[in-house]
């Protein structure tokens, strides 16, 4: 079992920066991807950011450039760094972490975007 726990998101201004984290408990072994997801109102989860074992990264296109996705393996913690951020970021952002083939999330934190 693997408990996530994610920092607050919040009310930023377009332009602005948020970084979100996300705590694993338990041992490191057996976790294989960390990564963010997302849901806007009335649309589906989708990827954010993932990022392997290895430091391999992968991102949504609207978001290639402005985010920053990064990871402190003695801490067991996943980061999610938004700059340059914009209405259409607003959502719910979730951690997940794949451990042994399953996968764990977290409750969601909600970021929104306005002026």
């Amino acid at each position: 079992q693997v408990q996530l726990v994610e920092s607050e998101g919040g009310l930023v201004q377009p332009g602005g920066s948020l970084k979100l984290s996300c705590a694993a408990s338990g041992s490191r072994l057996g976790i294989q991807t960390m990564g963010w997801y997302r849901q806007a109102p009335g649309n589906e989860r989708e990827l954010v950011a993932l990022i392997t074992n290895g430091g391999s990264t992968n991102y949504a296109d609207s978001v290639k450039g402005r985010f920053t996705i990064s990871r402190d393996n003695a801490k067991n913690t996943v980061y999610l760094t938004m700059n340059s951020l914009e209405p259409e970021d607003t959502a719910v952002y979730y951690c997940n972490v794949k451990h042994y083939g399953v996968n764990y999330w977290g409750k969601g934190t909600l970021v929104t975007v306005s002026s």
